[in-house]
């Protein structure tokens, strides 16, 4: 057995494990998890619901709609009904009605209809005569002067940077500007904007 090829042994396997029995090759099964460890294992499938319930409670409402993405099991978790009512009531937005057990998203919908009539507004920059210019002087610095390509020239014609949510970056910094759905308390949230 050492001294054939990968595909000879290969063929010796699957045939082996086409003569043994179910019990067998559920026996055969069991051995090779315990010796291959499997890959990318979804947590929220192997901890219990509460738990994962407890992780997602941490996220953000936008991040909890990004999640909602990744699977059909993340879906059904991150639009529970546990979530969002805590996400409500931190607010001070309750029901006027009383949903039946058969009824999930509820408190999902209420928050979104909630946000959507805050009616805020992006900030403002200053009128031009606002802005108050202090004398200012350029650094000399050791490095050489780059040039700055001009626009519509060279290699980039054409070519735009793409939105950021299309943009590979790992950590957008995009999200926290204009991101009314975080976790702030409303006052302190409209002082900053």
């Amino acid at each position: 057995f050492d001294k054939w090829t990968d595909g000879q042994r290969r063929r010796i396997l699957v045939d082996l494990l086409e003569r043994c029995s179910l019990s067998q090759q559920k026996f055969c099964a069991k051995q090779l998890q315990a010796r291959v460890p499997s890959e990318a294992v979804d947590f929220t499938t192997r901890l219990p619901r509460v738990l994962s319930l407890y992780i997602f409670s941490f996220l953000d409402p936008r991040s909890l709609c990004r999640c909602a993405q990744v699977s059909w099991h993340w879906k059904y978790l991150s639009e529970l009904d546990q979530l969002w009512m805590l996400k409500c009531l931190r607010f001070g937005w309750l029901l006027n009605f009383c949903p039946t057990p058969f009824e999930q998203g509820v408190w999902k919908q209420h928050y979104i209809q909630m946000v959507s009539e805050l009616r805020l507004t992006p900030p403002k920059a200053p009128h031009k005569d606002e802005f108050v210019v202090i004398d200012v002087r350029p650094v000399k610095s050791d490095v050489p002067e780059r040039k700055v390509p001009v626009a519509g020239l060279g290699r980039s014609r054409g070519k735009q940077e793409p939105p950021p949510w299309r943009s590979p970056d790992r950590n957008p910094t995009d999200t926290v500007r204009y991101n009314y759905l975080d976790n702030q308390h409303p006052i302190e949230q409209a002082r900053q904007a």
